[in-house]
Order: structure tokens, then sequence, then C-alpha cells
């Protein structure tokens, strides 16, 4: 049985507006961690990390200083949680968070990138590529381009740092899933591709949920697998609950899941961050009970 340690992460330090950081605070009360142990799963709670509220910031990296810090704080907590032989089931928060969570595995760790956009800033992304909003930057971070201070969260010979530049996750580690065409470019895909990446858009994922998992699975090849969800991987008018919205993605919430789901039977799965979610869309509670029903389904052991 895989022992689990639940972090939150109540930060919308990183992201376009304010409501991320209210996730952990709502998904504790309605229920998460009484879900879980229901459904046989074995989790501790590690408590949450001091809230850090949005901040709108200055361009060209839109409140840098705090992401560095959010993120500096959930590597230091990862690492722990390692060091102590449990798992990391960590919920954000903006998907800045990421960064922390893949540096305190350190470089030996595989990362499959659930989310509706690639996150590459304004190396691809369509929507607001000068935004400086680092909410969309997190995969041209892990890949060593950015800002010096996410870059190098790694330690002495990660990106950034001054020695010999390493990113904080080599490509061929790196899987991504699920994001929407309409939000990345051709020049997003081109980046990816020269890089090594792996990369099944939103379309691959709604046709073959289970297949485009097992094919993640296959690109990262075997070692500790980390699993990056982002709500917004799921169709908006499905379950909108994302920060960022995705109206007419194509992706419901039962493919979303599914895909999850066979990522969680993965017996080399060493951890599992949770991001985008903003209770402020669910006065009346209901879309964060379909939204736990599938994350506890796909961790449920089988």
């Amino acid at each position: 049985m895989r022992n689990w340690v639940l972090v939150g992460v109540p930060s919308s330090a990183g992201a376009h507006h304010a409501g991320q950081e209210l996730a952990p605070g709502a998904l504790r009360a309605a229920g998460l961690l009484d879900r879980l142990r229901a459904a046989g799963i074995s989790v501790a709670d590690g408590g949450d990390l001091p809230m850090t509220p949005f901040e709108l910031g200055e361009p060209p990296y839109r409140n840098l200083s705090a992401v560095v810090r959010v993120a500096g704080l959930v590597r230091d907590r990862v690492a722990s949680v390692l060091a102590g032989g449990a798992i990391p089931l960590i919920v954000g928060g903006d998907c800045t968070i990421t960064l922390g969570v893949v540096a305190g595995y350190g470089r030996d760790v595989r990362l499959v990138y659930v989310d509706g956009d690639m996150d590459l800033g304004s190396r691809g992304n369509t929507d607001t590529p000068g935004s400086g909003i680092l909410d969309s930057t997190g995969v041209s971070h892990l890949l060593g381009d950015g800002a010096p201070e996410l870059t190098s969260l790694g330690g002495p010979g990660s990106a950034g740092d001054g020695a010999e530049a390493e990113p904080l996750i080599e490509p061929d580690r790196l899987a991504l899933v699920g994001g929407d065409p309409r939000e990345t470019s051709d020049a997003g895909r081109h980046y990816l591709t020269d890089r090594g990446v792996v990369f099944q858009e939103g379309p691959a994922l709604a046709a073959d949920p289970a297949g485009t998992a097992r094919r993640a699975l296959a690109a990262v090849g075997p070692g500790p697998l980390l699993v990056h969800f982002d709500v917004d991987v799921i169709d908006s008018g499905d379950l909108p609950l994302a920060n960022f919205p995705h109206y007419d993605s194509g992706v419901s919430a039962a493919q979303a899941f599914a895909c999850l789901r066979e990522l969680g039977a993965e017996h080399s799965l060493t951890g599992l961050v949770l991001t985008e979610v903003n209770p402020t869309h669910d006065p009346s509670g209901r879309l964060i009970e379909r939204y736990l029903d599938g994350i506890v389904g796909a961790l449920a052991e089988r």
C-alpha cells in the first residue's frame, strides 16, 4: 500500500487572478482526507504551507519573488516527505508549485504533465504571450528557459546557477498530455519537438484516455513517476472549476479522470500535484464534489 502525505499549497502567487489560494482549504472542507481514507487510501495530513495571495506584479515575470519563495518552500517540504519514505500529494495552488515539487524530487524523476495548456509562456502560448504571468510558463522553466531564480531551484548544476546549465528535468523524462491545440502555436510545438519532449494534445486524450496515459508512461520511461494534474484539462463547459477556463476543449471530466486513473495505477507512481482549482467558481460545492469523485477514484488501490 502507498503511504501518502497531503500537503496544501494555498498560493495564487503566479496566477492570472485570485482564487486558487482557497483550494486546499475548500478541498479539505469538502472531505478530501476522509474520502481518500474511506476508499482505502493511506494518507496522513502534512498540513498547509503559508497562504500566498495573488498580486499582479510587473513584467517581465510578474510576482516573481513570491513565486520563487513558494516554490522553494514546496521543494523543501517535498524533499522532507520523500526522505520519510512517503508519497507527496501536493494540493495547490497555481501551476508554478510543480517547479518546486520537481526540484524536491531531483533529476531522476519522470513527470507526466496533464494540463489544458502547454505552459510554455512566450515560447508557445497564443493567448497572452507577453503577459509575464508565471502560471503559464511552468514547462519552459522546467526545461531551463526563463527566470534564473526558478530554473535554478534544483540547486548546483541546475539551469541558471552559473555552473553547467541543466534543466530541472531532462526532456526525455517529461511528457505533456491534454493541451488545448488552440492555446499553443506551431512555434511552441517545434520548441517541444526540438527538445525531445513528447506531447499529446486534447483531442488525443479525448479519443483514448487510457491509451494516451500509457503512451505518456512509455515516453518518460521507467523510474520514479510524478503526475501533475491541472483541472483546466477538462472542458469548462463540463466542469468549470479551473482558474483559467477552457471552453469547448472537448475533453470531458470522465475522460480526464480515466487518464488519471491509468496513471494512478502505475506501480512507480511516487507523487501527484493537483492544481488550478478555484473554489470561487463553485459556491454550491457541487463541482468540487464531482472533482473529488474523480481524484479519489483515480487513486484508489486496485
